[in-house]
């Protein structure tokens, strides 16, 4: 059975719990400067470059991801959002990308496989790939439009790169994750299948999208329905949202997308809106109320947590949804579906 087989077959038993924050549970640690560098030698000031303690502190990501595996994801994300060659820049870090999703990689594969071990119940890794700092549909200077700071083929090849670390390290899927640009993702997307052509199988993609406003568009402008028909063509195995605002704002976006999309629906909001500090005080109930909601409408396969998150609030969401039955994959008429910023739906 192929890796994508088995997660739709778990997936047909039961909602599917993903794992929840790295980046806010790895600031409980408060951990110093010297920390995060450790003995690499590098010229750049490290504090905050978290996908590095994969080689400076791995305890950090093993103990975070051990507690998200106790409170029952059956996912496993790499702590890998910045590992690549454009985000490690701002580090000087850039020679170590494959090193950090190796090792990131090989501590959820390591992990999974020992959770799924002791009772059997398989355990997934995603690697987690971010969407840079970079956009390739928008230009950074207001003055000319036309410019861009990177081109698509760059960034294939940055996607690659780290793509290909991770499936050395253990990833069983590529999350591709936080699409503020749907370009920047199609990059990811053709990155992806391309390693899966080296490899000679297939790599399952994970596609999530995160909103910049109210109205439900991503910064380069696409509706969630926009989004759908953009990277349909992948074949994800899952396609959702993350991050953007709470459970509550997220509401009307998982209902079009639960009822459009011929795969898995998988989402993971913030715990709740910031407060004035930056801080997330909604606590893990209040989350796994809300996207309660959502598993008693059949309208998700996959839930768990973004910024905020702790490993009690994907318990409570496990707790939440444990027993009831998983969205049925939706089944939507043959036609032609084309994105601009609004989706577009040939009539028969």
């Amino acid at each position: 059975m192929s890796i994508r087989e088995m997660l739709l077959a778990e997936a047909a038993k039961r909602i599917l719990i993903t794992d929840g924050a790295f980046g806010t549970e790895i600031q409980n640690w408060k951990l110093s400067e010297a920390d995060y560098a450790g003995d690499l030698g590098l010229s750049h000031d490290q504090k905050g470059n978290n996908d590095i303690l994969a080689l400076t502190k791995p305890e950090v990501p093993e103990t975070i991801t051990r507690e998200y595996l106790e409170a029952g994801s059956d996912i496993v994300s790499t702590n890998t959002f910045s590992a690549n060659l454009i985000s490690q820049a701002d580090y000087g870090a850039e020679h170590l990308v494959r090193d950090i999703n190796v090792a990131s990689a090989q501590i959820a594969r390591r992990l999974a496989d020992e959770f799924a071990a002791k009772d059997g119940r398989p355990r997934f890794v995603a690697g987690a790939i971010g969407p840079t700092n970079k956009t390739l549909s928008l230009s950074p200077d207001v003055n000319d439009p036309g410019y861009r700071e990177i081109e698509f083929d760059y960034l294939k090849d940055v996607y690659r790169d780290q793509i290909d670390a991770l499936v050395e390290g253990g990833a069983d899927f590529i999350l591709i994750e936080t699409v503020f640009d749907t370009l920047n993702a199609k990059a990811g997307i053709k990155a992806a299948i391309e390693a899966g052509e080296a490899l000679g199988r297939d790599l399952p993609i994970m596609m999530s999208m995160t909103l910049t406003d109210l109205s439900g568009r991503n910064l380069s402008g696409h509706t969630v329905e926009a989004f759908w028909h953009a990277v349909r063509h992948a074949k994800p195995i899952t396609i959702g949202l993350n991050c953007s605002f709470g459970a509550e704002q997220l509401r009307p976006h998982v209902k079009t997308l639960s009822a459009l999309c011929d795969t898995l629906i998988m989402v993971y909001p913030n715990a709740g809106l910031p407060n004035e500090l930056g801080e997330y005080d909604e606590m893990p109930v209040t989350t796994a109320g809300l996207v309660k909601e959502w598993a008693d409408a059949g309208q998700v396969n996959v839930l768990g947590g973004c910024c905020g998150s702790t490993p009690a609030h994907i318990k409570a969401i496990a707790d939440a949804v444990a027993g009831l039955p998983a969205r049925a994959i939706a089944v939507p008429e043959v036609r032609t579906r084309l994105a601009g910023l609004e989706p577009f739906t040939m009539a028969a």
